[in-house]
């Protein structure tokens, strides 16, 4: 009887003990597509800040409304960040189409597009407001709020499972897929064409199958990252949030990639924190054990500098 307690017990551990190592998001949710089988969840549940995320809602209540997308919009005074202070390449004054606006708050998470989006919508911010609370009821995302359009709020909350809920809808609207997943594009920005760059790295990068992709920053959500992906043949979404640098999030995602392919297991990466973390938890798979493990950072922090703030 013990020896066959044993070998069920080694034959769980064998299969796991690979993938207790921590990522380095905070939070983390990988579910198959079509299936909703959860295949990676660590703090899924845990309601934080989610940063530019947001502009993936702002596309869908605008396409929702139906209005023109060829309408120009001219960029105001009132939609200049001043609360995070951001930089932007789309000055003020600047007269672009919908569509142009709703890419670059995409694509380039432009902050004074999503802006002009929310207040050029039907009733104004108001409106835009009204839209998005019932968008996200429609979606049944009961852990999450949302103030404003472009992320920058702290108060722009929700969790892992709720985002996935998002990512799933807004991977319906083609207009979504294909703006996230542009790597670059030429926009007309007062009769002078205008290169602008896709925020996350890995579009466009190669043996990437990306049919969905927003990142965002703010010190308080820290690096996230939404991506639908397709890896040896198996279609996967995936919800990173609360990273610490940039290359923490790539990072991860490779992991995942990895994981997903049945490659290789999750991969450890370097926290830039300025404590070590201990005890992170992270569920794996399903039928899984929940494993937990201490993570102590091996290099020195460094100040991070909090000049970008729209990735």
């Amino acid at each position: 009887m013990i020896k066959k307690i044993l070998a069920t017990l080694l034959m769980s551990l064998s299969a796991t003990a690979a993938l207790a190592v921590p990522f380095g998001s905070q939070s983390v949710l990988v579910i198959e597509d079509g299936t909703g089988k959860i295949l990676l969840e660590k703090n899924a549940d845990r309601v934080v800040s989610i940063a530019s995320l947001t502009k993936l809602m702002t596309a869908m209540v605008v396409l929702d409304a139906g209005q023109d997308m060829n309408e120009l919009i001219a960029i105001e005074q009132g939609d200049v960040d001043i609360v995070k202070h951001s930089t932007s390449r789309v000055p003020v004054g600047s007269k672009i189409s919908r569509a142009d606006v709703l890419r670059l708050a995409l694509m380039s998470s432009d902050n004074r597009a999503a802006a002009s989006l929310a207040r050029t919508f039907e009733g104004g911010p108001v409106g835009f407001k009204a839209a998005v609370r019932a968008k996200i009821a429609a979606l049944g995302m009961t852990q999450t709020m949302i103030e404003e359009p472009t992320g920058l709020s702290p108060n722009n909350k929700s969790t892992a499972q709720d985002l996935v809920k998002m990512a799933t809808a807004a991977g319906t609207y083609p207009e979504i897929a294909r703006m996230t997943t542009e790597s670059s594009d030429i926009i007309n920005i007062n009769g002078r064409g205008v290169e602008y760059r896709n925020t996350n790295r890995l579009v466009g990068a190669k043996g990437w199958d990306i049919g969905l992709s927003k990142t965002g920053y703010t010190e308080e959500a820290g690096r996230c990252l939404i991506m639908r992906i397709k890896s040896a043949g198996k279609n996967a979404t995936l919800v990173l949030l609360n990273a610490k640098a940039s290359s923490t999030r790539i990072l991860d995602a490779l992991s995942i990639r990895r994981f997903i392919a049945g490659d290789e297991a999750p991969v450890m990466v370097a926290r830039h924190t300025a404590r070590p973390r201990a005890r992170q938890r992270m569920v794996l798979s399903a039928n899984a054990p929940i494993v937990k493990a201490s993570l102590r950072s091996h290099a020195k922090a460094k100040p991070a500098k909090q000049k970008r703030r729209r990735a």
